[in-house]
């Protein structure tokens, strides 16, 4: 029996009393079984690591007989196919366990969201059971009240105080000022200038003494120019 055959029949008859054992206490639990799976990935990533180095040295085997030793030379190139072929199978073996831990991981991963939701669930359902539909209605009401209540006393707060006026009548009255104001302008311009009432004012003292100082002058020439003569 092959060391690959054993070792599947080890873990196959582990994994049967393992199996036997979860079934008498309900299953295994989704966390036991992908802890289970990692740890078949990693034997198996093990055992590729194994089989590449006894690969390697056949191969290294093959080209150290040569054409001088062709029967070890081609023992070790069928030992290194049957290692290639090992190799291969635990590659596939490898995709199809990781395939299935990917799937259990999601599913426990959806199992504990939808169980989240339903914890959410209740604790609204919880919640809403002290509420009254009607009561909220009548709560709803009454703060429509309020609002209203508040905004009428605002409007009344913001409302002028003292004498109030027509505003009609007080435009009615700056229209009649403003038609007067314009008959007054055009009566102005249209009139003659007045004549000034107060007399016009006299000449400084200080010219009419220098006017008779030319006269008095004036009177004392014509005296010499008589004695002249």
């Amino acid at each position: 029996m092959s060391k690959i055959a054993k070792l599947f029949k080890g873990s196959s008859s582990s994994s049967s009393s393992s199996s036997k054992h979860h079934r008498s206490r309900g299953g295994p639990s989704p966390q036991e079984a992908i802890h289970k799976l990692r740890e078949t990935e990693e034997m198996l990533t093990k055992k590729q690591d194994y089989l590449e180095k006894k690969i390697e040295e056949e191969l290294m085997t093959a080209k150290r007989h040569g054409t001088k030793n062709k029967r070890a030379a081609l023992q070790a190139l069928k030992k290194k196919k049957r290692l290639e072929q090992q190799l291969t199978q635990i590659d596939g073996t490898l995709s199809t366990i990781e395939f299935q831990r990917e799937a259990l991981e999601n599913s426990h991963t959806n199992t504990e969201v939808l169980k989240n939701m339903g914890y959410a669930a209740n604790a609204m359902k919880k919640v809403h059971e002290n509420m009254d539909v009607g009561k909220i209605d009548d709560l709803l009401q009454d703060i429509t009240e309020q609002q209203d209540v508040a905004r009428e006393i605002s409007d009344a707060i913001s409302s002028p105080f003292g004498d109030t006026f027509d505003e009609d009548e007080l435009l009615a009255e700056l229209a009649e000022l403003e038609e007067e104001d314009m008959e007054n302008n055009m009566m102005s311009m249209g009139g003659l200038p007045s004549v000034p009432s107060s007399r016009m004012p006299s000449a400084p003292q200080s010219h009419r003494a220098s006017a008779k100082k030319r006269v008095e002058e004036d009177d004392d020439m014509r005296m010499l120019a008589s004695w002249a003569t």
